[in-house]
């Protein structure tokens, strides 16, 4: 019988992180006093105002920053690096969701201001050392250990403002990172286990919002699986799925959430066959017997995005989308990737058809 020694290299990244239901200001006034900050800086959008001001109610704030845009164009991060060095300011603390913390990480990426975040979505930003940028219709990602938040505060209260289909949304792209932290190219037992734990959680939690948006017990279901997404996701770096919609992203300018949650079942229909003990892994989390069918029975459930041309994308934009995403999907995804079968993927994204029907034609 043959043995496959188990051998890997992980990182788990260090940060401090406060969850609790009702206790932002708590937790963000612990978290600045812990620090000694002295000149604190809020970066929060304008529709996030009173719940900014609420997270924040318990420090003195300095400056409030709320030019926050999709996908942190250059010039939104380079108004908002200069806001900061003009005042002084020596921690950020973001409230809001993955457009607020990526702000926050541009911001901190070229000062080193430490970062507190309050997540108000499943985005899972709050946990990565992954940094965003788009500048001329290109979005460029990297990693960088000074972008990491020192301290996550997590309050599922602050949730209660997101829609149900934002919220949908949202937590299927903390499925997506739990899925592409499977095959990605560090994926290793640890970041499995975590990415196995986040599925199962946001399983559970999405329903609940759905069915009961003013109950508390789903949403931090979700707050609890968007971390484990995000942390499984640092670990495993970027995979097939995420190369993907940030090209949707970044250059078509699509939404986030809502490309994510789109694209998913067509990448897992794609991997999933030549990855079966990701699948079979992925298929447990839900409870299912398969992979797919486990997502596309929670999609069911939850009304969840179908058609990428339901955000914009058109069939004139799919060979410009595969041509920029081709060279940067890893070498080590458990298929091979062409310029035939992204196509194919996109085109059958772009109208929602069947992920099943696509994978089994896709070569």
């Amino acid at each position: 019988m043959s043995h496959s020694p188990l051998a890997f290299d992980h990182v788990t990244l260090g940060q401090r992180v406060l969850f609790g239901s009702g206790r932002a200001a708590e937790h963000v006034a612990a978290a600045v006093g812990h620090l000694g900050a002295k000149r604190v800086m809020v970066i929060a959008a304008a529709q996030e105002a009173e719940i900014a001001q609420g997270a924040a109610a318990g420090i003195e704030v300095a400056y409030v920053h709320s030019d926050v845009v999709m996908h942190v164009p250059a010039k939104a991060a380079d108004d908002a690096r200069a806001a900061a060095e003009e005042r002084g300011i020596d921690l950020i603390v973001s409230v809001g969701g993955g457009s607020t913390t990526g702000l926050a990480k541009a911001v901190a990426l070229t000062t080193g201001i430490p970062i507190v975040a309050v997540p108000t979505t499943y985005a899972g930003s709050e946990a990565t050392n992954v940094w965003g940028l788009t500048e001329g219709a290109r979005k460029r990602t990297g990693v960088d250990d000074r972008v990491l938040p020192v301290t996550v505060v997590y309050d599922a209260k602050l949730t209660l403002s997101l829609p149900v289909g934002l919220s949908v949304a949202s937590g299927l792209n903390g499925i997506a990172h739990c899925v592409d932290s499977m095959w990605a190219p560090r994926a290793d037992p640890i970041n499995s286990a975590m990415a196995a734990e986040g599925i199962r959680a946001l399983a559970a939690g999405l329903p609940a919002i759905a069915t009961e948006p003013s109950d508390l017990t789903g949403r931090e279901l979700a707050l609890y699986g968007a971390y484990l997404s995000a942390v499984a996701f640092a670990s495993a770096g970027s995979g097939m799925h995420h190369k993907i919609c940030h090209v949707l992203g970044g250059t078509f300018n699509l939404p986030h959430a809502q490309t994510h949650a789109t694209v998913l079942p067509y990448v897992l229909a794609f991997n999933a066959p030549a990855a079966p003990e990701a699948a079979a892994r992925i298929a447990a989390a839900f409870g299912a017997a398969d992979a797919l069918g486990g997502l596309q029975s929670l999609r069911e459930k939850l009304d969840a995005p179908k058609a990428l041309a339901d955000y914009g994308f058109t069939e004139g934009d799919i060979a410009e989308a595969a041509a920029v995403a081709l060279p940067a999907i890893p070498a080590s995804n458990p298929r091979p990737v062409t310029a035939a079968n992204l196509t194919a993927l996109l085109t059958a994204a772009l109208a929602g058809e069947s992920p099943q029907t696509f994978a089994e034609n896709a070569d």
